[in-house]
């Protein structure tokens, strides 16, 4: 018997530490993993005050379902906590009324270095947050600042990785807006077709988890895509459904802490075997809207 460490696991604000004790089935010795360096990152994040779900633009919301916003906003509380005592930075966004989906600040917009481009949205229950995120950005100063001009759902569908950015279209995000943001940031965008409804954004079906590395579910992409994904990331980490299917994708790396769904057992395996330190993280009330700790998360690169 070996004792093999789990995650470390956020929960009620506290970092609380579960360890289980597995059986290895092998007498060899187990192969070494890379050495994993977290740097510190700055994130966006925008308080769930007005959280509820009134409408239904994916298949993950019912607006017949009920919603606890309180547990929401301890959940969501306890993921910055998370953020922050891993030595992240986060900025608070003020939610605004009649924006129930405001606090996935992911969408809000890309971010990298001093280019800032807003978002636009597909569903017009969430047109007003692109001006809103806009105004916040601008009160920050930022040398150049644009909205998107085409339909773009900011960083939901273009996770950058290294110096290209993964972009998806299919549900939300135009193709027009992916030649849109490389011209606008100047990096090459690689497109991405997402199949399944259920994973109606990159971020729900695909995780940065370094310069070189991805995790992504298979099912969620078109044939074509997945020829380009297993060119590039020859080495990257397959998610299965079950995983998949609790938002377990849906995750913010450091590099070496991986926060993601704490019910995605699989996957935090998987990357733990490959040097990663998984975080489990709550947040099965903004799961009924179709968000994640991804969602939450908006990364100023």
């Amino acid at each position: 018997m070996l004792g093999h460490l789990r995650s470390w696991q956020c929960k009620d604000s506290r970092l609380l530490r579960e360890i289980t004790l597995t059986s290895v089935a092998t007498l060899r010795a187990p192969e070494p993993t890379p050495a994993r360096r977290s740097t510190s990152r700055r994130y966006v994040m925008c308080r769930p005050d007005h959280f509820e779900v009134a409408y239904s633009i994916n298949p993950w919301m019912d607006p017949g379902a009920p919603v606890d916003r309180a547990l929401a906003l301890a959940q969501w509380d306890t993921l910055r906590r998370c953020f922050e005592s891993h030595g992240h930075s986060v900025e608070v966004v003020p939610g605004v009324p009649g924006l129930p989906d405001m606090v996935f600040a992911a969408n809000s917009g890309v971010v990298i270095g001093a280019r800032a481009m807003s978002a636009r949205f597909t569903h017009p229950e969430r047109a007003a947050e692109g001006p809103a995120y806009h105004a916040w950005f601008a009160e920050r100063g930022f040398a150049h600042l644009v909205a998107a001009g085409e339909i773009n759902e900011g960083e939901g569908d273009f996770l950058r990785v290294g110096d290209r950015i993964l972009a998806a279209t299919g549900f939300r995000s135009s193709p027009a807006a992916h030649r849109e943001v490389e011209s606008f940031f100047g990096r090459p965008v690689v497109t991405l077709g997402l199949v399944d409804p259920r994973f109606y954004h990159l971020d729900t079906a695909l995780m940065a988890l370094d310069e070189h590395t991805v995790a992504y579910y298979p099912a969620a992409f078109d044939a074509e895509s997945l020829d380009v994904l297993a060119a590039l990331y020859p080495d990257a980490i397959l998610a299965r459904e079950a995983d998949a299917l609790v938002l377990g994708l849906n995750g913010v790396s450091d590099g070496h802490n991986v926060f993601l769904a704490a019910r995605a057992h699989g996957l935090a395996d998987a990357l733990r075997e490959r040097g990663y330190n998984p975080v489990g993280i709550d947040l099965s009330e903004l799961l009924k809207a179709g968000g994640g700790v991804k969602c939450c998360t908006l990364e100023l690169h």
